[in-house]
This record gives structure tokens, C-alpha cells and sequence, in this order.
């Protein structure tokens, strides 16, 4: 099954890719912010929204994504055309997200407010499912021209 939400995503080549993979703690959902901080930095980019998207999709992936023994991966990348890609992989991909219209709808306390907060700061978001069993929660971020 592809992405199944959001809008229809175009392949572009990144030119600029970074992927870790990362423990399924809440240790390792900070050191995602953290390293993803980083990595925004180095790269000349702002932080911000990035960083709070890629806490939510981590923290996400450590409650909800998480399996004994597996952890789940962080990737970040830029395209040409300005935008930062934003992917969390987890080995829970018969636990799909709610789609866009439910996460409107669930209670807080169900779902807290973690993929309402991605659709307000990301531009685009969606999930992929595979290779099997993981998934992939994605978002996408216009960054404006790259110089």
C-alpha cells in the first residue's frame, strides 16, 4: 500500500539525505530532536518547525511504533525545490495512524495532540507502509529556494 494520506507525493531527487537509526525510548525520541537539531544546523536550515515535527513523529514511533528488540529510524532530506522531508520509520506497520479527517475528531486522550500538531506545522504528511511489517510516518516542510 503506498501513502495513505495527504496529498499525492512527487519523487524528487534529496540533495542533501541523513538517517539514523535510533532505540525505541523515550531516550531515543529526544536524541532525535537533538541529532535533528543538529543535522538543521549543519546544514544552514531553521530549526523550527522541523524540530517539533520530528518530536512528535519520534515520540509517536516509541509509544505507539514500538516492538521488543527493534527500534525505528529517523531520516531527514532536502530536495531542490526547497523542501525538508521528514521520515520516521517503525516496525509497527499494522498500526497505521489515523487518517487526517480521525485525527481531527479522536480525543486527546486517546490520541494526544501529536499528528494534530505535525498537520498544523507540516506542509504535507502521510504514512507509507513496507517493507514489511515497518511503516513510515512522513512530513514535509517548505524551506523556500535553497541558496
Amino acid at each position: 500500500m503506498g501513502d495513505v494520506n495527504q496529498e499525492t507525493v512527487v519523487s524528487r531527487s534529496p540533495l542533501r539525505q541523513y538517517s539514523v537509526p535510533l532505540s525505541a525510548t523515550r531516550r531515543g525520541a529526544r536524541l532525535a530532536r537533538l541529532l535533528a537539531a543538529e543535522q538543521l544546523e549543519a546544514w544552514g536550515l531553521p530549526l523550527d518547525p522541523a524540530r517539533a515535527v520530528v518530536a512528535e513523529l519520534a515520540t509517536n514511533a516509541v509509544l505507539h511504533g514500538r516492538v521488543a528488540g527493534r527500534g525505528f529510524r529517523l531520516g531527514l532530506g532536502v530536495t531542490a525545490p526547497g523542501t525538508l522531508r521528514i521520515e520516521v520509520t517503525d516496525p509497527r506497520g499494522d498500526q497505521l495512524p489515523p487518517q487526517e479527517g480521525a485525527v481531527g475528531g479522536a480525543e486527546p486522550g486517546e490520541s494526544g495532540y501529536g499528528l494534530l500538531l505535525v498537520a498544523e506545522l507540516a506542509d504535507r504528511w502521510g504514512v507509507r507502509t513496507g517493507p514489511v511489517p515497518c511503516k513510515t510516518v512522513w512530513a514535509e516542510v517548505e524551506l523556500g529556494p535553497l541558496r
